[in-house]
């Protein structure tokens, strides 16, 4: 008999379990929800309500709605499809508007993922982290600035290398006055490299996998999308990067920013791989960048990205009490709300310290009693004093995945059983695992009679096989949905609850080209230096077709005077900076500006050289050949099935 599933529509949601309410329970019985402190801290400062108005391109595309997630009320029972910490988390941040943080200090929250903060100096403003967006960042500003005197912008810092804080900047300033030197904009020693390699290299497979992470695909409602646990979700919108004028590279470095004194300490590779933490002295105010917020953070996204370390994160959150918790009267992150008063802060920094001091020493300390990475994640749990404590909740990361993170971060991926050294492909395994089993029929007969018992977490993992054997086995998938979907339901972490979720609606519905963030915008092209541009074109080489080729072309820039020798050979393509090949097969001469308009397809290598913009010497069919080695990638590339 064939699992044909229990809906009456394969692609509709289903309702929560009884496992699953179950499990909702259990979350309402551990954690002390009577405790509403942070709903006070929340709301707090409260100035003003977001505009309500949706924000919209050009070309009338949704960017922002602050509608969206009205169906989240302060003080409602959370559905049995959320999980109750999850639903508690959502409503904090769905607490919106224009907040003031201390005297002179502002924050626009929920007006994107992150926060956008404005301090009021001598002469103007400073913007930190204005948002992935410049059409949200330009509504956060307004907001602020019909509240507050309109000063100018004096300077701008982005905190750390993630696109939400960085994204929207020439939405509250404009370029012509960073270049003129009227702005300036700070930044930690690192930042433009780490942001801009961080959405090139990898970023077609980041982007499409973010579309799960922040359920960019999902619906907004109880059996949906209810938030990222960091924040509600990502905005869609134009994401810009203009380049620091001015970089923080030394823990205990001063700046006087418009009458202001701003202390720095560096913390990369927390986080992000550059980010820094700074003090405000006449303020007494600390800001924490993303090192502490009201969640335990991912030490690894599930995104993609480099892994981060837990044990530097714990050090520098230490570091920042002992430089300037004696006197702090009030710490505030780029997301989430603030902590005051000297007491609380100290508690709230020490306690996310702690938090990564442990899953950095405890993965250790099993990894060296022999246990291997899924067996340590599943054996830690976090002391009382820190689990039971709201914003150490793994709203975002998670401290299954962040174990995991950790133990490959100092052994890899290999667990030491040379059983798992060369394991088969995914599709190949599973077709011998269906076999073995007795066939899809057999198996799915067996992974009902587990879903009916509550056991979601192995019949995803057992139809799975089913799914990846035979991916136009519907009832597999089906099935393999229905599992995830429980999941989602009972998942803490808004990334793990979207990423379930998502998965359920994939199975069921295909994949669908829904509006989705594009990291690699313009402004991240033209921010690429020339050698990371060489490495991203060198990635982009199909090293199978061109095995046993061999091209050399000189690149010449006519405005940088940059000069390029490129050679492709052994199905790689390598460059050196200021060589040029005397047996090249052509020379290139161009501008830098002609080099994006061509990476960005706003015109061909044909086009520009009927137009005179790229000029070849020597033979054309060998740029043409390397040119037609270079693979474009296909966004929206299968996930839940091969």
């Amino acid at each position: 008999m064939l699992y044909v599933g229990t809906a009456t529509s394969a692609d509709k949601p289903k309702p929560a379990s009884n496992a699953t309410k179950a499990a909702q329970s259990h979350i309402k019985d551990f954690l002390p929800f009577s405790d509403k402190t942070s709903f006070d801290l929340a709301n707090k400062g409260f100035i003003a309500p977001l505009p309500q108005e949706m924000v919209k391109g050009k070309k009338g595309n949704l960017i922002w709605d602050p509608t969206k997630y009205d169906f989240i009320k302060q003080g409602a029972a959370s559905p049995d499809s959320v999980n109750p910490s999850l639903w508690r988390q959502s409503q904090l941040i769905n607490i919106s508007g224009l907040f003031e943080v201390t005297d002179g200090i502002y924050q626009v929250r929920n007006q994107d993922l992150s926060n956008m903060t404005i301090v009021e100096g001598k002469e103007g403003i400073t913007i930190f982290d204005p948002l992935i967006s410049a059409e949200t960042a330009k509504v956060a500003l307004d907001l602020y600035y019909k509240h507050r005197p309109k000063k100018p912008v004096k300077a701008v810092v982005y905190t750390h290398s993630h696109v939400d804080h960085y994204g929207g900047v020439r939405g509250v300033v404009d370029e012509a006055d960073v270049k003129s030197g009227k702005v300036k904009i700070y930044a930690p020693e690192g930042f433009l490299d780490a942001a801009v390699a961080e959405n090139v290299m990898a970023g077609n497979a980041m982007s499409r996998r973010a579309t799960y992470m922040y359920g960019n695909l999902l619906p907004a409602d109880a059996t949906g999308q209810v938030g990222a646990g960091l924040g509600t979700t990502t905005s869609a919108g134009t994401v810009t990067l203009i380049p620091p004028t001015v970089t923080i590279s030394k823990t205990g470095e001063s700046h006087t920013i418009d009458g202001l004194t701003y202390e720095f300490l560096m913390a990369p590779d927390s986080e992000a791989p550059s980010e820094m933490l700074f003090y405000i002295k006449e303020k007494k105010a600390l800001n924490a960048a993303e090192d502490a917020t009201h969640t335990l953070h991912n030490t690894y996204s599930l995104r993609g990205a480099k892994i981060r370390d837990p044990l530097k994160w714990s050090k520098y959150l230490n570091a920042a009490k002992d430089m300037w918790g004696d006197e702090a009267q009030v710490v505030f992150s780029m997301h989430h709300w603030p902590v005051w008063g000297n007491k609380q802060l100290n508690e709230h920094l020490g306690l996310q310290r702690d938090m990564y001091r442990y899953i950095n020493d405890e993965t250790l300390r099993l990894a060296n009693q022999g246990y291997t990475m899924v067996e340590i994640a599943e054996r830690i749990e976090l002391p009382d004093a820190i689990a039971k404590h709201f914003s150490n909740r793994g709203y975002y990361g998670s401290l299954n995945h962040d174990v995991k993170a950790t133990y490959v971060l100092y052994l890899g991926w290999f667990v030491g059983n040379p059983a798992t050294l060369h394991v088969l492909t995914p599709v190949e395994a599973s077709k011998r695992y269906v076999e073995m089993m007795g066939g899809t029929d057999s198996l799915l007969q067996k992974a009902q009679q587990y879903f009916d018992k509550g056991e979601y977490r192995w019949v995803a993992q057992v139809v799975n096989h089913a799914v990846f054997a035979d991916p136009n086995n519907q009832a597999a998938k089906n099935l393999q949905a229905d599992a995830l979907e429980q999941l989602g339901y009972q998942a803490e972490s808004g990334p793990w609850r979207n990423f379930y979720l998502t998965g359920a609606q994939e199975l069921r519905n295909g994949v669908k080209q829904l509006p989705a963030p594009n990291t690699a915008s313009p402004d991240t092209v033209r921010a690429m230096n020339l050698d990371l541009f060489f490495d991203y074109l060198a990635m982009r080489l199909n090293g199978p077709k061109a095995a046993g080729k061999r091209i050399v072309l000189n690149v010449n820039f006519t405005d940088t005077k940059d000069k390029y020798r490129l050679e492709m050979v052994n199905g790689v393509l390598n460059h050196s900076a200021g060589k040029q090949a005397k047996d090249a097969d052509a020379t290139l001469s161009l501008s830098r500006e002609t080099l994006n308009n061509i990476v960005l397809q706003q015109t061909t290598m044909k086009d520009a050289r009927s137009k005179g913009d790229v000029k070849v010497d020597g033979s054309e069919a060998k740029l043409n050949e390397l040119l037609s080695y270079l693979d474009s990638f296909d966004f929206w590339f299968n996930i839940v099935t091969p």
